[in-house]
């Protein structure tokens, strides 16, 4: 197999252009594999990297690949992984971690302070042709499945990280605040969690009408939620401070509110109404071994990833990919880095 000493980037730099680079393809280590990009999805965090080089204390001092929901093709492999992985079709959860701290003892690796996360300062992600990552970190995918869906159990992780930290199980009723791309994954997996009412809340005819056709048994504006009948759960996928604080006073008592969406660093809260109550309140940072299930949930029918590509774009268009979100009937943009669907050509 020949794999060229080069690839395509696309490159973010601090004052928020875009630059196609040539960089030199990564080596994997001994305990990685190489992997020639199919699929990446846009995601908010990169939209928001792109649009206000920060998230929080993730500042961009340096230039930087965007992209972390991807799906490829193993290429190569290094010294301590099976030489048979080869050719697998995988999809990649884009965090490594150290496995020695406190954190990864008790099973929190999204909490590891040594975790290495794509796309996030100072990690390259991955718009571009090939990516190093952790053999342990790319899953085989089925036949049956396509990239653009096993680049996108990465924000389905996200789903179920929240359902998980929400305790939904069989009858739960479930309110989500925004039915953007995050807020209808977590729809789905609600549904799949055994979720028997899902109601969305926003202002946008056009997403309400997406999340009805995946998953979402209702669909109101915002002005509603105060008349809703309160529900086991809230999930807000929004961030936005009054769709917040509205979600938490229609949660009953005893009930969980978890906080998805990216919004202002503080927030006014209805802490009288949490303390009577004793809504539980917390919030998810990534995820944990997520990705056996989210394939599991593709795989048998229960979530449907492909129905959310709205946008196709290749590596000369991340700047359009990562704009489309202007597009109110946007949902998630792939970017396609080659146009090879398997294994580098003439192997």
């Amino acid at each position: 197999m020949t794999i060229p000493e080069t690839m395509k980037a696309s490159v973010l730099s601090v004052d928020g252009s875009l630059d196609l680079d040539t960089r030199p393809i990564p080596q994997p280590g001994p305990n990685e594999v190489l992997i020639q990009v199919a699929a990446v999805g846009v995601c908010g965090s990169d939209v928001h990297y792109y649009r206000h080089g920060r998230i929080g204390d993730f500042v961009i001092h340096d230039r930087l690949i965007l992209g972390h929901e991807l799906a490829g093709t193993i290429v190569a492999v290094g010294g301590r992984v099976d030489q048979n992985r080869v050719g697998q079709r995988v999809a990649v959860e884009p965090q490594t971690r150290c496995h020695t701290c406190d954190q990864c003892s008790a099973g929190r690796y999204n909490l590891c302070p040594n975790i290495k996360f794509f796309a996030t300062p100072p990690v390259d992600g991955a718009f571009c042709e090939f990516v190093a990552i952790d053999s342990e970190c790319a899953f085989e995918m089925p036949d049956s499945m396509s990239f653009e869906a096993g680049a996108l159990l990465e924000p389905l992780s996200v789903g179920i990280a929240a359902a998980r930290k929400a305790n939904v199980v069989p009858g739960s009723t479930v309110l989500i605040a925004g039915s953007g791309p995050i807020g209808i994954i977590c729809a789905q997996a609600a549904r799949a969690f055994g979720a028997s009412s899902i109601i969305m809340s926003d202002p946008l005819e056009d997403r309400l009408s997406k999340a009805l056709a995946l998953g979402a048994t209702q669909g109101i504006s915002p002005a509603e939620v105060p008349n809703i009948e309160k529900v086991d759960v809230f999930i807000d996928a929004c961030g936005v401070g009054p769709a917040i604080h509205a979600g938490i006073l229609a949660t009953k008592a005893g009930g969980t509110a978890v906080l998805v969406g990216m919004g202002a660093p503080e927030l006014r809260l209805p802490v009288g109404y949490i303390a009577a109550h004793e809504i539980q309140v917390t919030g998810i940072f990534r995820y944990t071994h997520t990705w056996p299930l989210a394939m599991g949930m593709v795989a048998d029918g229960s979530v449907n990833l492909d129905a959310m590509v709205t946008g196709a774009f290749t590596l000369n268009e991340v700047k359009q990919a990562l704009e489309s979100d202007g597009d109110p009937t946007s949902m998630k943009s792939i970017v396609y880095p080659t146009n090879l669907a398997g294994p580098l050509a003439g192997c």
